[in-house]
């Protein structure tokens, strides 16, 4: 067998394994998004405020997400990152199955918590298998492929649940979304291997974070990155969860219509922006490392003004054409930040340093933008009545400003924090 042919099946393997992830992340997606289209529909039948919408949607899930997600990354680097994918896959799944029977706001929101306990082990074990499977000049485009899952489970889960809501009711969407996901774990499990870490690598235990922390800790651009891309989760996480009501309330929309004007700016916006980033990423940023951060930074500036002009404009028609693009950029971020993450540390702790950021980022992004939105919306209903929720978007698109002020931050010192290695590794 020649090099050559070894060197396609190593390459072939690889992208095996990355449809896989890229399938389990797509549901990662769809699972939380699905409660966003079916906000209303819930409303409707349990008579929620939309602070608790905000609640369920935010706090309720990003509480545990973001606290055991660095524990199962460590997890991950010390015995399997498929297993522990596998794990949280039939565990995300079977709690956002229960979330159907919910009677009530409390067991609703326990199931939410069970929803993000599973979550929480998917993603930073995710970037961890794609760092060990792809060498660092297409790593970059990987975790953008990889990172297709956010815009491809986000509208697939509008489209889906205002269907299923629609020709059923609410319940079965979670239902069906849930039942669909364990069918998907022993398939994920049989597929995906780990690939054997190199002689002498080891991973951190959890006794060992100590060691890993403090490397992270001391590099400014980690901290710049992981804030810079926390405040744009805010806005994304809270937007994603809210246009569809926005659409419903003040565009008079029905729900089928809010889900497929939603997905469809997700799927065709969402997946241009997180593969441009990827890819321009990867030609400019082994040029020049500031470019994993200079990206971000300039699509959030663009960002934010398209976005407003968006959620102002009168006709549907407008208002689509002004938010697809900035539904491309405000996910542009993905590839660039998530490649730069990995490059901060040894490969050993990548999962680790991983999961960190991603604590940060979904204590703030997950946990405060749907909730924010939610209780700026109750507190403006006097005011301004069914669009009290469209002022409320507005307010929060600013935090871009200041994301893309803390990435520019960033940019000063990325280039020292960055931690090289050789092309074949």
């Amino acid at each position: 067998m020649t090099s050559d042919t070894i060197k396609q099946q190593g390459q072939g393997r690889a992208g095996l394994v990355l449809a896989m992830l890229l399938l389990a992340y797509i549901f990662n997606f769809l699972d939380r998004q699905i409660l966003g289209i079916l906000l209303e529909p819930i409303k409707n039948d349990l008579g929620f405020t939309d602070s608790e919408l905000g609640v369920l949607t935010g706090p309720a899930f990003a509480l545990v997400y973001s606290l055991i997600g660095l524990p199962l990354a460590l997890l991950a680097d010390r015995t399997s990152r498929s297993g522990v994918i596998t794990g949280a896959l039939a565990v995300w799944s079977g709690f956002t199955a229960l979330c159907g029977t919910a009677a009530g706001f409390w067991q609703l929101f326990l199931f939410r918590l069970g929803v993000g306990v599973g979550e929480a082990g998917g993603v930073a074990p995710s970037y961890a298998l794609i760092a060990d499977y792809f060498p660092p000049e297409r790593r970059a485009r990987a975790l953008a492929i990889f990172s297709l899952g956010v815009p491809i489970g986000l509208g697939s889960g509008a489209i889906l649940g205002s269907y299923i809501a629609t020709a059923f009711d609410w319940r079965t969407a979670f239902i069906v979304m849930g039942v669909a996901g364990l069918i998907l774990a022993p398939i994920f499990k049989f597929v995906v291997r780990d690939k054997p870490r190199a002689p002498g690598t080891t991973a951190p235990t959890l006794g060992a974070l100590g060691k890993v922390f403090p490397v992270i800790a001391k590099k400014r651009s980690f901290w710049l990155m992981a804030f810079g891309a926390s405040l744009s989760s805010l806005c994304g996480y809270g937007l994603a969860t809210w246009v569809a009501s926005i659409l419903i309330r003040s565009y008079g929309m029905s729900l089928v219509g809010a889900g497929q004007f939603l997905g469809s700016l997700l799927l065709i916006g969402g997946t241009i922006g997180v593969f441009m980033g990827g890819y321009l990423a990867d030609k400019l940023g082994t040029r020049d490392r500031r470019w994993y951060t200079w990206l971000p930074a300039a699509a959030w500036l663009i960002t934010a003004p398209l976005y407003a002009a968006g959620l102002m404009a009168d006709s549907l028609v407008v208002v689509w054409m002004l938010l697809l693009v900035p539904n491309a950029l405000n996910i542009l971020w993905l590839g660039p930040v998530t490649t730069a993450i990995q490059h901060l540390v040894a490969p050993a702790q990548r999962a680790t340093a991983s999961g960190a950021f991603l604590l940060i980022n979904n204590l703030i992004g997950l946990g405060v933008g749907p909730l924010l939105i939610g209780a700026i919306s109750d507190g403006l209903r006097e005011q301004y009545g069914a669009d009290s929720l469209r002022y409320a978007a507005l307010a929060v698109l600013t935090f871009y400003l200041v994301a893309a002020f803390l990435m520019w931050l960033a940019s000063r010192r990325i280039r020292d924090d960055w931690v090289e290695e050789p092309a074949a590794a």
